[in-house]
């Protein structure tokens, strides 16, 4: 992903030939996944904290094992629904411009390419 609202950035609606309309569905794409993300967030982070306490507590390998699994089933499906939205944004796209988007995320990517972690094995 980029990392920005790309579908609202000058140079990528010329590229892409984006139309206002396809700009707005987009947008509603974004806004409704991040209305289902927030409260998922704030439950992804109740439920962190409590692993957190129970492994500062000392509470057992059981308890401790059950709450990774409720932290994880929340961090997969918090996945889940970021990569749907991925989707639904392309989806508002043609085939054209959808081939168009991933030369444009790939240059993207090699500008913008994070230095790799040295003495990181």
């Amino acid at each position: 992903s980029f990392g920005f609202g790309w579908w609202k950035d000058a140079q990528f609606q010329r590229e892409l030939a984006l139309s206002a309309d396809q700009s707005a569905r987009i947008d509603a794409v974004l806004e409704a996944a991040i209305s289902q993300l927030r409260p998922k967030k704030a439950e992804l982070d109740q439920q962190e904290e409590l692993l957190s306490n129970e492994i500062a507590s000392g509470a057992d390998e059981l308890l401790v094992t059950k709450q990774v699994d409720k932290v994880e089933a929340i961090r997969s499906q918090m996945n889940k629904m970021r990569t749907l939205m991925l989707l639904r944004e392309r989806q508002v796209l043609s085939p054209e411009q959808r081939a168009k988007l991933s030369k444009l995320h790939e240059q993207w990517e090699r500008d913008h390419k994070r230095p790799s972690g040295r003495g990181i094995k």
